[in-house]
């Protein structure tokens, strides 16, 4: 008697939740599908746009969680859940949340200023925060940049907003600094001209702005000076490093003697 109680009690059960379970399985299914192409859609119409990559990525992103959690409440009313009450204890929920993880808000309200102000963009090369690398990804809530060591930084947003960055990119060119010194018995105009032609022969090396070759201090063992060639953001090691080679080579060359410390001792025999 029992049993049959149970058996009946678990064919109203079927009839009655069965097809809401049921509905509620397609309609996920069916929801992701949909959302899915949807995210395609938009990226390739912000593609077509000309949008931002960054702003591309980060929208992307922002707007899939939010037809995510639409796509959740959807499920839950065809279970037959109140989703009224259900949408008050999540919010009650995301206040709790928030308020445990501020951090968190923060971080994601950095990303909405760096999209709108946009300091950067992804493929520039900044320093921030203690960090310099190619910016490769920017997330809800953190900015993805690749070291010149080929690491992966991690950099959260809310602190990468409120704080200094130095966009090595955004001017599209950069000036190499270098410091030669020559000895004090040197031709310092044959100098100059020597490492200038090192420079103006490096097809790397921008004619405009123009390269600097001057004197910037009488050191203690040496005359100072300073080598300033403009490259490329992509040529600039390749500019560092050969001009760096190219001067010592040639001012060899030249007869032209790039000192080291050293001191003069002077030896007094005391009888």
């Amino acid at each position: 008697m029992d049993i049959q109680k149970w058996l009946d009690k678990g064919l109203d059960f079927i009839i009655d939740f069965g097809p809401k379970v049921i509905g509620a399985i397609l309609i996920w299914i069916i929801g992701s599908w949909i959302i899915k192409k949807m995210m395609k859609g938009i990226s390739k119409l912000m593609t077509v746009r000309n949008y931002d990559e960054s702003l591309q990525k980060f929208l992307t992103n922002l707007l899939g969680w939010l037809l995510k959690i639409l796509l959740i409440l959807a499920v839950f009313g065809t279970v037959g859940v109140n989703t009224t009450s259900f949408a008050a204890i999540l919010a009650a929920a995301g206040l709790a949340v928030g308020l445990a993880l501020q951090g968190s808000l923060a971080n994601f309200a950095g990303g909405v200023l760096i999209m709108i102000f946009k300091p950067f963009k992804i493929g520039d090369l900044i320093e921030a925060q203690g960090v310099l690398g190619v910016v490769k990804e920017i997330e809800i809530f953190t900015t993805k940049l690749s070291t010149p060591e080929n690491k992966e930084a991690i950099v959260p947003n809310g602190t990468l907003s409120n704080g200094n960055i130095i966009n090595y990119t955004s001017h599209g060119t950069l000036r190499v600094d270098l410091n030669i010194g020559i000895g004090y018995g040197d031709d310092i105009k044959k100098a100059k001209d020597v490492i200038m032609k090192v420079l103006t022969d490096n097809p790397k090396v921008l004619k405009d702005p123009a390269p600097t070759v001057a004197v910037s201090e009488l050191g203690d063992n040496a005359i100072n000076l300073v080598v300033r060639p403009f490259a490329n953001v992509a040529d600039y090691w390749d500019v560092y490093f050969e001009a760096l080679e190219g001067s010592k080579n040639a001012l060899d060359a030249a007869g032209i003697s790039i000192p080291y410390p050293q001191r003069d001792v002077h030896i007094h025999n005391v009888k």
